[in-house]
């Protein structure tokens, strides 16, 4: 079964934010409303257009869904 998006950025989360992809991570950790059992790309990036002011760039997402894909293939 293949996890959530969310489920596979939490393995980021750190104390203190290292990267933009750890502090994406502890942003949506703290985001309530975050869609934590989608994995949709446009579910998630809709999301995060409309309620990610956390995210300095949309680019930060694209790479960590790359990231993502990537792992569940495997």
């Amino acid at each position: 079964m293949r996890k959530s998006f969310y489920h596979y950025l939490m393995k980021y989360r750190q104390p203190a934010a290292k990267d933009d992809i750890t502090h994406f991570a502890n942003a949506a950790y703290d985001d309530h409303s975050f869609p934590k059992q989608s994995e949709e790309y446009h579910e998630i990036s809709s999301y995060l257009e409309m309620n990610g002011q956390y995210l300095e760039s949309m680019s930060i997402f694209d790479r960590a869904w790359d990231a993502y894909l990537l792992e569940e293939k495997n």
